[in-house]
């Protein structure tokens, strides 16, 4: 999907944690796109602290780093802020947290509501339902990749 170049930018880390094939999205509340779990860094903070930050905080997850794999950092359209473009550093994690109950997820923060759902499958948007740009156009084509090499 193309992005407009002169769009105000946001940089973000995002993470792809998956079960079975699923991956697990996210909610913000007010809003009704799903992403991937992750946020805004604070000032000074590489991408990859600001996942770790990030997923502590929204999921009551800590993650360690060495479970990490980078995918990349991709552009689309801003799911949640109209008019503006995201820039996202996406993380892979390998395998499972320790301790993480799949069937417990709790969703804290600013975090409504958390799903998983199959990316192969990924439903249409709704008006009542959609799935954030960077996921559905940059980081699926880019797991899909991946996945076959």
């Amino acid at each position: 999907m193309q992005t407009d170049r002169e769009s105000p930018e946001i940089r973000v880390s995002a993470l792809v944690l998956r079960v079975d094939g699923a991956m697990l999205m996210v909610r913000k509340r007010g809003t009704t796109a799903f992403m991937l779990p992750g946020g805004k860094p604070e000032p000074g903070e590489t991408p990859l602290q600001t996942i770790l930050r990030e997923v502590r905080e929204e999921l009551d997850l800590t993650l360690d780093p060495a479970d990490l794999d980078e995918l990349g950092t991709f552009t689309a359209n801003a799911a949640n802020e109209s008019g503006h473009r995201v820039v996202g550093d996406v993380f892979v994690h390998r395998g499972l947290p320790d301790g993480f109950d799949i069937e417990r997820i709790v969703p804290h923060a600013e975090l409504e509501s958390v799903g998983w759902f199959d990316p192969d499958a990924l439903p249409d948007d709704t008006p009542q339902r959609t799935f954030a740009p960077l996921t559905r156009w940059s980081v699926l084509p880019a797991l899909a990749r991946r996945d076959a090499d």
